[in-house]
């Protein structure tokens, strides 16, 4: 597991002052969990599935408090960041009228995610899109900071804000979008059981926020309209 100050050096390029404001913003959290610590948790997961009636007895169950620790601990390790989002690069925009305008879209990103209020799953697709300034990322690390936000304990609404605030930390851009659409299974699976509901959330940030024909092309070039 990398440290932080690890990540700060890998993660951007910007001086050290920068990629401390950008840790804050992605909230990232080295986790140090011993031998020791994982074996007390395996137990304490053994003693609730027994209590709710799972017969740890059989070779199918006998090794699950085990596989559902280590399960929880992958599900969960975007605390610690994502050694593969790279510095941004110089934008290939030179000033031209259209520069303020200019889209870069990436959809849909699939993502899973644990609802933070019942530990349940719940999953979707994600669509981001922002106009670059001086700055771009990589295609494939937008796919990133989305799954580096959505493996963690989390609400979908924040996930969104999350990945915003970041590309605007990281790129200074003109403007960001982010459309989520998810299922929940806190709601299919328990309280109301209503079955297939889906969850949508806008974030919008910069001429986004401000200009709806921009807001009406980013929807329609996402194939939402």
């Amino acid at each position: 597991m990398r440290g932080n100050d690890e990540m700060e050096e890998i993660m951007t390029g910007k001086d050290d002052a920068n990629s401390r404001d950008l840790d804050a913003v992605m909230a990232l959290y080295r986790r140090q969990l011993s031998d020791e610590q994982i074996r007390k948790f395996e137990g304490y997961a053994a003693e609730i599935f027994a209590a709710l009636g799972l017969d740890l007895n059989t070779p199918a169950t006998r090794e699950t408090p085990h596989r559902f620790i280590r399960a929880m601990i992958d599900i969960t390790e975007g605390y610690e960041g994502d050694p593969k989002l790279i510095k941004a690069f110089d934008t290939e925009c030179r000033g031209g009228p259209d520069c303020r305008l200019s889209q870069v879209i990436e959809g849909p990103i699939a993502f899973s995610s644990l609802c933070e209020h019942h530990a349940l799953p719940f999953y979707g697709h994600a669509y981001v899109g922002y106009i670059p300034h001086e700055h771009i990322i990589g295609i494939s690390k937008l796919t990133r900071l989305v799954r580096l936000f959505a493996m963690r304990f989390a609400v979908q609404e924040r996930i969104g804000r999350q990945v915003a605030d970041t590309l605007v930390a990281m790129l200074e851009p003109h403007g960001v979008a982010i459309y989520t659409e998810a299922r929940h299974l806190c709601v299919e699976m328990r309280g109301v059981r209503q079955a297939a509901p889906m969850t949508r959330t806008t974030i919008w940030r910069g001429n986004y926020a401000e200009d709806p024909a921009l807001r009406a092309e980013f929807f329609t070039a996402c194939g939402l309209k």
